[in-house]
């Protein structure tokens, strides 16, 4: 009976160990930190993308993409359009519309807006 008892009790042991062991793994981003507001829970990911800075905010890409200018060009009518000037300030779209050959001017803005 006592062999039985030790039998189970290690078996339970083994099972509830097996089953702490993965929320353990999963708990190594945080951190209790003690402070003059008392006990506090820490998680260390979520500063980890600060610093980085890649060309993007929450807000989208800060200037106008030359894809997205080559699109609204296309967009309004023009064929073949091509960017011929890019600079800090603006986007020049070149192309083909019924009349001849034509050019728009975008802002290198968010948004793309034509000036």
């Amino acid at each position: 009976m006592l062999k039985s008892l030790q039998f189970v009790l290690v078996g339970l042991a083994a099972i509830s160990g097996l089953t702490i062991s993965p929320t353990i793994a999963a708990a190594q981003d945080l951190e209790l930190r003690l402070g003059p507001g008392g006990v506090g829970v820490y998680d260390r990911n979520r500063d980890r993308d600060r610093g980085r800075y890649d060309g993007y905010d929450r807000r989208g890409p800060r200037g106008c993409d030359p894809d997205d200018a080559l699109d609204i060009a296309r967009g309004e009518g023009l064929r073949r359009a091509q960017i011929v000037r890019m600079s800090p300030r603006s986007i020049v779209v070149q192309g083909m519309t019924r009349r001849g050959p034509e050019r728009m001017t975008f802002a290198n803005r968010r948004g793309c807006p034509e000036i």
